[in-house]
């Protein structure tokens, strides 16, 4: 009886010992969790129609917050719209322009085009300049007058252009892109260009990753040509390409 009566006393003892650290203290470091926005996308226009390729990982600093991410929003049956900065910030603005361009739509009856699309966003994104919103998007599209790409910023610039790369990884992207770009490659070529590029940033760029996302324009409308997981591109495909050609000089 007297040895349960010690032991009781002591967990007394070691219960009033311990410290309850605040929750300020448990907390990660501020460097880990700021947000530093982080992707890889890119679009280009060939002969045929626009490719649009894009990575699918989201991040938080620096933690991967999911990997399955649909960074291309659909604005009309012939326009999309990519996502690069804030997810919530190019998610909810673009959806409000698929919102637009269908009121305009119903009231005028012609498809709005691709440049009144992109100037659409762009003076909804100016009026929200001091907001310290994140949006980097490009509005691809096809129209009467055919392939579009415009660039549009949060702060209302907006560029045309015929082939862009925006986010973190689009420095890899582009450097791959910049040797073999021609405009009037095959269709299957720059799909695979294009594929590649994105694959490449995504092994490079810490904030880019998940799925490998190919989109194709042409005057019939968008649609999702491949969805393919880096995983699978590199132990599946590019990587037994590389073997093959170090056997190849070896055996040279």
């Amino acid at each position: 009886m007297e040895s349960l009566i010690k032991d009781l006393n002591k967990q007394k003892e070691t219960k009033k010992e311990r410290v309850i650290l605040p929750c300020k203290e448990l907390s990660l470091p501020k460097a880990l969790t700021e947000h530093k926005h982080g992707t890889t996308t890119l679009s280009m226009i060939i002969k045929e129609g626009i490719i649009v390729a894009v990575d699918s990982r989201a991040t938080r600093g620096a933690f991967i917050s999911s990997g399955s991410v649909q960074k291309y929003i659909p604005i009309t049956s012939h326009i999309i719209g990519t996502m690069a900065g804030g997810a919530a910030d190019c998610a909810y603005w673009e959806r409000e322009l698929t919102r637009q361009c269908r009121l305009f739509e119903l009231r005028n009856k012609p498809p709005i085009s691709v440049a009144a699309a992109s100037k659409m966003l762009a003076n909804i994104l100016y009026q929200y300049r001091n907001y310290n919103l994140s949006v980097g998007s490009m509005i691809c599209g096809y129209d009467k007058t055919g392939p579009h790409i415009f660039y549009v910023e949060d702060g209302g610039v907006r560029i045309p252009g015929h082939l862009f790369s925006v986010g973190s990884g689009s420095p890899y992207a582009v450097s791959l892109i910049d040797s073999e770009y021609d405009y009037n490659m095959p269709k299957e070529k720059a799909i695979e260009l294009a594929r590649r590029a994105i694959f490449h940033a995504t092994h490079r760029d810490v904030a880019s990753g998940g799925n490998v996302n190919v989109i194709f324009i042409d005057k019939d409308g968008w649609r999702l040509i491949s969805r393919n997981d880096c995983y699978d591109l590199y132990y599946d495909h590019y990587n037994i390409e590389e073997y093959q050609k170090h056997g190849q000089m070896e055996e040279d």
